[in-house]
């Protein structure tokens, strides 16, 4: 049975890393007007509450998206983003990616989100049946799988796995491999954790190797408490979209400057 739960860790500086990216991306894209696809592999709720109990218990949010907001200009699509989840769902809530996605989306565009565990995809499809998603409850990189390529064939995949369950390392990479197979065209984005103990290095090598033009971002940060094994993240883009590696620099520079205190 599938146990975690993001709630504990949403707007985290993992997180800020992630969504700032994928909005700039899908903010990039939709700037043509040709329609795209969008496919999440594990979704999540969608949508978080910072006063949570769980937000509370942990503190993530706090030392995250509640101390760095101001890296990002008003009119930065994550900045946007943020702003329109707020202005909709209220002041003290962060969205997911779904939500990070459906709101820079336009209805020409279409959405695909996998969630696995009972009660985060229950709420998810409440949430996202407002916003015309097609949302499983399946395994993700089955989902992907099975949907390449979409249509529209522009588009962007989000891979976020929790990692719990441990034979993502060894998987991802040979999904992603079949998928840009299928889909030559599509901008695959890979979030993995940094962990004290290294387990996503073996998964990057096998990565790089297969699409050694892929773009590696990784960012470090303090642990989020005594204890704590994550000490920062990374994506890993294949296909990426012309300007995102300059956009990469600029947010990695912003956590340099975070980890020099």
């Amino acid at each position: 049975m599938l146990s975690y739960q993001h709630a504990f860790h949403a707007g985290n500086l993992a997180d800020v890393q992630k969504h700032a990216l994928l909005a700039w991306m899908l903010d990039y894209l939709t700037q043509k007007d040709k329609p795209l696809s969008y496919l999440e592999t594990h979704a999540g709720r969608g949508l978080y509450r910072l006063t949570s109990a769980e937000a509370l218990k942990t503190g993530e949010a706090a030392q995250g998206i509640g101390r760095v907001l101001d890296w990002f200009a008003p009119n930065h699509p994550y900045r946007q983003r943020l702003a329109e989840v707020a202005a909709m769902y209220g002041a003290e809530t962060y969205p997911g990616s779904p939500l990070i996605a459906a709101t820079g989306l336009r209805e020409t565009d279409r959405m695909h989100l996998a969630e696995l565990h009972p009660q985060e995809y229950a709420a998810l499809s409440e949430l996202m049946a407002g916003w015309g998603a097609d949302v499983r409850r399946e395994d993700g990189l089955a989902m992907a799988l099975a949907l390449t390529p979409p249509t529209p064939r522009r588009g962007v995949m989000l891979i976020d796995p929790s990692y719990e369950v441990k034979t993502d390392y060894d998987r991802i990479p040979r999904v992603m491999a079949q998928v840009a197979r299928k889909w030559n065209v599509g901008h695959l984005m890979l979030w993995y954790p940094i962990l004290s103990d290294s387990p996503h290095r073996p998964m990057l090598s096998a990565l790089q190797a297969t699409f050694p033009e892929g773009l590696r971002h990784e960012v470090g940060f303090p642990p989020a408490r005594a204890g704590h094994r994550m000490t920062g993240s990374g994506v890993f883009v294949v296909n990426p979209p012309w300007g995102l590696a300059e956009e990469t620099a600029r947010l990695g520079a912003m956590f340099a400057r975070l980890s020099r205190g």
